[in-house]
């Protein structure tokens, strides 16, 4: 298996993946000294369990890319495309601590429309998971801002490696030998093209620079330079916002959200009619899964990293490595994740990766960790909530049914309802 397995699956394939194989290509330096965030450290609290930013709620229809912030209920179609609903639970008949963390963007990159939806499930400790999803969407929206010449997919793969090492920095520094596993999901509005929604915008600048009316020359070029600059400047702002060094209240989310806040000032970049595709990108490393319902059918886009897939057995064999129990070195169960420096040879942090192109017959997304899925199959998981229409209903839902079928690990569920 190589490093980076793409998968597409276009609204026309009624269910079905294609699987195409794609090598990444070389991007950006993605960790650079000035304002990276893979360079600002963080500070873990003493706490076991995993924090993840508290969920809240915008004033407006807007959060401009704040983490875990919801907006506020609005009948606006692009603004208001699609709704998250999250649902955790430590499980504590089974479970002392929880090592799960998640993240959910709506307005993503400051575009209206966009999301980024991830779950990450820890083990062996809580910083993996926790890191990643305090950190994860900062770097991976660096890449899709400062490489836009390369595939969203390769995107997802170069970041996963980007985000591996630097956990393996930490491991270093507060010798610690976590890991987690993950799934990440961006839904990117797009062009006929395929080009960001963003492209537009620039476009019409590089028109105007170059009219053929001398006088308006020099106001054209100062036009061209103030997108740019405030695109950039909406970037610097969402990344800056939503890390957590920045905001004030960082208490664990355990069900509800819990509290009010008024969103972020900055610009969105509004899509105009031309942007009419909505795309789904997943990666995954590990066992946690993002399953889409199409036609009321279930259709799993992430691909489960065990101990009892032939080929994963036989490329950590020939790495050095054996599986015992279906057990990495007799020891862990995924064969894939983020973290575990100490078994990074074996145990690799390269992704699978989808692209799906959603259409009027995709109406939810469900994203969650192995909690769920080792007592639910994808498509009784789906039939649970088919007909529930509220998002945060239908994750609790999900959640209640997965601790009554007797799941003995941290529960984690987050569901994403689209509206056509």
């Amino acid at each position: 298996m190589q490093d980076s397995d793409t998968s597409k699956m276009s609204s026309n394939d009624a269910g079905g993946l294609r699987a195409d194989m794609a090598s990444p290509q070389p991007l950006s330096d993605l960790s650079s000294e000035h304002g990276s965030p893979s360079t600002k450290p963080m500070t873990f609290t003493r706490s076991p369990n995993a924090r993840s930013q508290s969920i809240t709620f915008s004033n407006d229809a807007s959060t401009h890319g704040l983490l875990n912030q919801h907006p506020a209920a609005s009948t606006d179609p692009v603004s208001n495309s699609y709704r998250v609903g999250v649902a955790t639970d430590r499980n504590s008949r089974c479970r002392r601590t929880m090592e799960d963390a998640h993240s959910f963007i709506y307005d993503f990159g400051g575009v209206q429309g966009q999301g980024y939806f991830a779950i990450f499930d820890g083990h062996a400790g809580k910083h993996a998971a926790e890191w990643c999803g305090q950190n994860f969407h900062t770097h991976f929206l660096k890449a899709v801002q400062e490489n836009s010449e390369h595939s969203i997919p390769d995107l997802m793969n170069n970041t996963f490696h980007v985000v591996d090492a630097h956990l393996s920095e930490i491991a270093a520094r507060d010798n610690t030998n976590s890991g987690c596993t993950a799934v990440t999901v961006f839904l990117r509005i797009e062009n006929e093209d395929g080009s960001g929604v963003f492209a537009p915008a620039q476009n019409d600048a590089e028109r105007g620079a170059a009219t053929t009316d001398p006088s308006t020359d020099d106001k054209a070029a100062h036009e061209k330079k103030s997108v740019g600059a405030k695109v950039k400047d909406v970037v610097s702002k969402i990344a800056h916002l939503s890390h957590p060094d920045h905001a004030e209240d960082q208490k664990p989310s355990q069900g509800e959200p819990t509290k009010t806040t008024t969103s972020s000032e900055s610009a969105l970049f509004v899509p105009d009619q031309h942007a009419v595709r909505r795309v789904l990108y997943t990666a995954n490393v590990g066992d946690a899964r993002a399953v889409l319902c199409r036609n009321g059918k279930a259709v799993r886009l992430t691909y489960d990293h065990k101990g009892s897939d032939a080929q994963e057995v036989k490329r950590i064999t020939e790495a050095g490595g054996f599986v015992l129990n279906n057990r990495v070195n007799g020891v862990l169960a995924v064969t894939r994740s983020l973290g575990d420096s100490s078994m990074k040879e074996f145990v690799v942090g390269s992704p699978y990766t989808t692209e799906t192109q959603l259409g009027q017959e995709d109406s939810f997304l469900i994203v969650a960790c192995d909690g769920l899925w080792d007592v639910t199959e994808d498509q009784e998981a789906v039939d649970l909530i088919k007909d529930i229409t509220d998002a945060q209903e239908a994750s609790q839902v999900l959640l209640d049914h997965a601790l009554s079928r007797f799941s003995s690990d941290n529960l984690s569920i987050l569901v994403v309802h689209f509206k056509h």
